[in-house]
């Protein structure tokens, strides 16, 4: 079967651009909003299904299985083409979304939530690497500010959203809306996006795959439960150790793998080990603060849920727009440009919110938000864009779903470390005869926090305060570390950055290329063989 190269297959139409991006865009924003959008639907199942015990692993479940699942599906994009793997991750999103509405227990949702999650995997990294093969980088800079745009508004707004959909609809809807948006997306894709696939023998990773899924899971599992248990437990030692060695395991199986599913050659690559670093620390630092302002806009500003949203809203805000300037200033400047101002941004944000106390004022932490948020936008933008250009065709696929893997990761590890610290520091100033959990219910419950004695409310508040401010003191560190990290950053056009002239690109017969349906092929015009990934003139859509 002839193959055609991405580099060189004839253009897309302008209409056939417009769906695909939408599609890409629709499914890429249920998975972002998936993670975030149950946390307001979440008393209202615990008041129909009980279960109140396993309220974190509702959460707990798609984070883990969201997350191990990317770098996997990142390889076999690279093996079997990049549309079967993203309409496989669509389809296994929403037979999960089905599920969760149909839940009658707990357990069944925690559950149908790891469905989901398994889907989630996919669609968030395939989003990134399809639009890497179809535009160029002129383009890919331009449209990548939309594309970070949809995931940072999603993962804010969120919360918002499925308070909406719960009080109007029902909690069940909050999984059942994305059924139609979720197979519209599939349609397009399904029929716009055709890859021609060249069959042979193909070694597949699979114990890679088992020893990272399960390294992972019990990595996250006990970082997760190790408050529970006790950091110094025989089951949080257990698991952590299990841990430990299932990924010298997975890391000693890749060098001797044919086909790794995470090709440890790609962290000698100055790009892609600068920007996987960046991103797990970024990815932190957000989770830090999406997590922990909120708490503090309500617990200690006796906001409501409707003020925490609005506080946060201008990091949802501050990232499309600093991903869009980010994405010009790639191309007239390359990517150092673009992540140092990241940098500079997210540092002053960072300091920013080390200062937040029990009198700050809301426009202060308004404005410290959108600063982060613009750093947020300007280095998400630069990291994926220079990690798909710094590697060949063939390994686009694992080299987007590492950086997304690293910056999820990133985000997973610090809010369960973060947790932890916020709690240890609660339980250290807790009031007399007041439990960490019990003081927290009634700081974020308006009702019972208005029923305090005045006297009793400043105490729990300035206890809580006293709290986030040791993270908040941690967010800002993570920040200073990506500031620092970005400084390694390679000098130079994203041109010359981009995968060498000399290196080899992928074998025509061992690789997918993807073009329009419906675009006349070009038989006669041969493959490149250069390296270059998605630079060339040709690559427009």
């Amino acid at each position: 079967m002839t193959a055609t190269h991405p580099e060189n297959r004839p253009p897309l139409s302008r209409m056939q651009s417009g769906l695909i991006i939408a599609g890409l865009m629709l499914g890429m924003s249920l998975a972002a909003l998936e993670a975030t959008v149950i946390g307001t639907a979440m008393p209202t199942i615990i008041g129909k299904l009980g279960g109140l015990s396993l309220y974190s692993w509702v959460f707990s479940a798609y984070l883990l299985t969201s997350t191990t699942t990317v770098p996997v599906y990142g390889k076999l994009a690279d093996l079997y083409g990049r549309k079967p793997v993203f309409l496989t991750g669509v389809g296994v999103f929403l037979l999960g979304s089905a599920l969760c509405g149909l839940a009658q227990s707990m357990i069944q949702l925690i559950i149908f939530r790891a469905v989901q999650g398994v889907g989630a995997g996919a669609v968030l990294p395939m989003t990134m690497t399809i639009i890497g093969d179809l535009f160029s980088i002129e383009q890919r800079a331009r449209l990548q500010g939309f594309f970070s745009g949809v995931w940072g508004v999603s993962s804010v707004a969120g919360p918002a959203l499925g308070g909406i959909i719960t009080d109007t609809a029902g909690w069940r809807w909050v999984f059942y809306v994305n059924l139609p948006f979720g197979l519209i997306s599939a349609g397009i894709i399904a029929t716009l996006l055709h890859e021609n696939i060249a069959h042979r023998a193909r070694s597949i990773d699979y114990a890679g795959s088992v020893t990272l899924t399960a390294g992972l899971t019990a990595l996250l599992w006990g970082l997760l439960e190790g408050r529970t248990w006790g950091w110094g437990s025989p089951e949080s030692i257990a698991t952590f150790s299990a841990a430990t060695l299932l990924l010298l395991v997975f890391l000693w199986i890749e060098t001797r793998a044919k086909e790794p599913v995470l090709p440890l050659s790609l962290f000698r690559n100055r790009i892609i080990a600068v920007a996987s670093l960046g991103g797990a620390l970024a990815g932190a630092a957000q989770f830090g603060v999406t997590s922990f302002v909120p708490l503090f806009v309500q617990g200690v500003k006796n906001g409501t849920a409707t003020d925490a949203g609005t506080v946060v809203a201008p990091l949802s805000m501050g990232w499309p727009i600093g991903s869009i300037i980010g994405g010009r200033l790639i191309v007239r400047f390359g990517y150092r440009a673009a992540t140092l101002i990241g940098g500079v941004c997210l540092l002053l944000g960072g300091v920013l919110l080390a200062f937040v106390g029990e009198s700050t004022p809301r426009p202060f932490i308004i404005v410290l938000l959108l600063l982060i948020g613009l750093g947020m936008g300007f280095t998400s933008s630069a990291f994926v864009i220079a990690v798909q250009n710094a590697v060949p065709w063939g390994q686009r696929g694992v080299a987007t779903a590492t950086n997304q893997f690293f910056r999820t990761i990133g985000g997973s590890v610090g809010v369960a470390v973060l947790g932890a610290v916020l709690v240890a520091r609660w339980a250290e100033g807790a009031v007399a005869g007041e439990g960490g959990r019990g003081r927290s219910s009634v700081l974020l419950d308006p009702e019972r926090r208005a029923a305090l004695p005045p006297d009793v409310l400043a105490s729990m508040q300035s206890s809580l305060a006293d709290a986030l401010h040791v993270v908040f003191v941690l967010v800002a560190a993570l920040t200073v570390l990506v500031f620092l990290t970005v400084l390694f950053f390679p000098k130079g056009r994203a041109q010359d950055l981009a995968a060498t002239h000399g290196a080899p690109s992928p074998p025509d017969e061992d690789t997918t290329r993807p073009v329009a349906r419906g675009a006349a092929r070009v038989a006669a015009n041969p493959p490149r063989t250069d390296g270059q990934s998605g630079l060339g003139p040709a690559t427009g859509g």
